[in-house]
């Protein structure tokens, strides 16, 4: 008696634009770094003061670099109308002129908490494998091709809740920061919220292959796992090089 073998799928035929998304979106749900176990730790309120502050002093290294992965994804675009639409994200954390920006709301964080400007602005205790972390995700945006550099900003899909849970977090846990200080997670809510639905609309237009759209993914996860080691390095690294604390004064 033969038996009836059925065909296999051809993996090559590319995923729906419905099912493509539903990936996408299913790699910050099991992989975004709010399951990390220092970000459930500071949101529950388990955190000391230096602790949160040399989070607030690392973090802030990824965050100074932001504009300078946009940029260079955006020298990649050879439509204008793209590259008017992407240098709003750099204006968004550089501001437009001094003294505004998400960049200058995280140092206002910074001093909030009671680090020092300067401090923040030196890099001086920022600990090695946030470095490399950084410069992991920067160099990718440079050497990759567009629809990877903007496939891996996709981890916005989970900003907007995280900041939601962040702001209430601090309010409840940390009242020794000064409100005002949070001013950075209240604009990141509605900026997330529309970075990440250009950002999708973008990758699912330019994905048309199976295979470009599982390096979409495979991006996706990249930066999932750089989000990921930041914090692995900040909740294993107490104290930076030479000894001096990676927080400020209790």
């Amino acid at each position: 008696m033969s038996t009836v073998v059925a065909p296999r799928p051809d993996t090559d035929e590319p995923w729906s634009a419905v099912e493509f998304t539903a990936r996408l979106r299913a790699v910050p749900a099991a992989r975004y770094h709010d399951r990390h176990s220092f970000n459930v730790r500071m949101h529950e309120g388990a955190l000391s003061p230096d602790e949160l502050r040399r989070w607030i002093l690392n973090r802030f290294h990824y965050q100074r670099h932001i504009p300078v992965k946009d940029a260079l994804i955006l020298a990649k675009f050879d439509d204008s109308d793209l590259r008017r639409a992407w240098l709003r994200r750099i204006q968004d954390h550089d501001g437009t002129k001094r003294g505004e920006g998400g960049i200058e709301r995280w140092l206002r964080l910074g001093e909030a908490a009671g680090i020092d400007r300067a401090r923040l602005l030196s890099g001086t205790d920022v600990l090695p494998g946030v470095r490399l972390a950084v410069e992991g995700y920067v160099n990718f945006c440079r050497l990759r091709p567009p629809l990877e550099a903007v496939a891996a900003s996709l981890t916005e899909l989970a900003a907007p809740s995280i900041m939601r849970t962040r702001i209430d977090a601090f309010e409840t846990h940390y009242p020794w920061i000064d409100a005002d200080g949070l001013a950075y997670f209240r604009t990141r809510i509605d900026q997330g919220g529309r970075d990440s639905r250009e950002a999708l609309a973008l990758v699912v237009e330019w994905a048309a292959t199976r295979r470009e759209q599982e390096s979409a993914v495979a991006a996706l996860g990249f930066k999932c796992d750089v989000l990921w080691a930041l914090l692995d390095a900040v909740d294993a690294g107490g104290a930076a090089r030479g000894g001096l604390p990676s927080g400020g004064a209790e």
